[in-house]
């Protein structure tokens, strides 16, 4: 059976990109809602992102048919160095704690929303000390009722989201990170992921895969199942405990993203594409 992509409060197994998204951010995020999906990924960061253009759109979408409670919005607060150093929504000489209470403020108001499903770190933080001071402020953040998961994104090093985990009080249930060649598929952090119940999420799955979406074998299931090749790879991943990000601004993608529960892979099927990312 599909993983539910409406049951209230859930993590759906696919979730909608907003990344450069610009000026058309509210008018995708609402179709794209209209069109099934129930999770949103944003970050409060206005160099890449319209946050408040994703909750115009979340709003809109709202304001036809459904409730809060049938959406997923998770959302990132990002260090200084990956901002606009013209457009910080935090206080750049506010102590640490007090910018991630800023910006979780911010992306409350921008989606208006009086809490967030999951809030990410953007990045790890250097030296590594600071990270872990960062995620004492994010589960502050829990503690006040704003924000009911927490993950980390870009976070390629098994070994620090390791001590991420045993340091946490609470602990991280996502990752985040771009799916590709370069690190390996992320294999050894993944298993970590599936051994203390992180979900792994993939974003650029598409982009940075064009060698898997041309590859006879995956060709040859999008034969079998009268599918795309993109689709059988975001399959394969939801059937191996991966979420992938779609950031499609075509309409007719989005409805291919979300038929892709349609089909179920065999297991000798899924081991064929695993050995491909060997």
């Amino acid at each position: 059976m599909a993983p539910s992509l409406t049951e209230p409060n859930a993590a759906p197994p696919i979730l909608y990109g907003t990344a450069w998204k610009k000026e058309r951010t509210a008018a995708l995020v609402e179709r794209a809602l209209e069109l099934g999906f129930r999770g949103v990924d944003t970050a409060c960061q206005p160099k890449h992102y319209d946050e408040p253009g994703v909750g115009r759109g979340v709003t809109a979408f709202l304001a036809q048919d459904g409730a809060r409670e049938s959406l997923y919005l998770q959302t990132k607060f990002t260090p200084r160095d990956g901002q606009d150093p013209k457009r910080l929504p935090y206080d750049p000489s506010a102590p640490l704690a007090l910018q991630i209470e800023q910006s979780c403020r911010a992306s409350l108001a921008n989606l208006s929303t009086t809490y967030l499903d999951a809030l990410l770190l953007h990045s790890p933080i250097r030296p590594f000390e600071k990270t872990l001071e960062a995620w004492r402020a994010f589960e502050a953040q829990v503690d006040a009722g704003v924000v009911r998961a927490l993950g980390i994104s870009n976070c390629y090093d098994p070994k620090q989201l390791a001590v991420l985990w045993q340091t946490a009080r609470i602990k991280p249930s996502i990752v985040q990170n771009r799916f590709y060649r370069d690190t390996g598929y992320d294999k050894e952090l993944r298993a970590f992921c599936r051994q203390h119940d992180i979900r792994y999420q993939s974003f650029w799955t598409l982009t940075a895969n064009p060698h898997l979406i041309a590859h006879r074998d995956v060709q040859a299931l999008a034969a079998r199942y009268a599918a795309t090749p993109a689709q059988v790879l975001f399959r394969y991943l939801t059937q191996v405990g991966v979420t992938p990000l779609t950031g499609t601004a075509s309409e007719h993608h989005m409805q291919e993203d979300l038929a892709i529960f349609q089909l179920t892979l065999e297991p000798p099927e899924i081991a064929r594409i695993t050995r491909l990312l060997d």
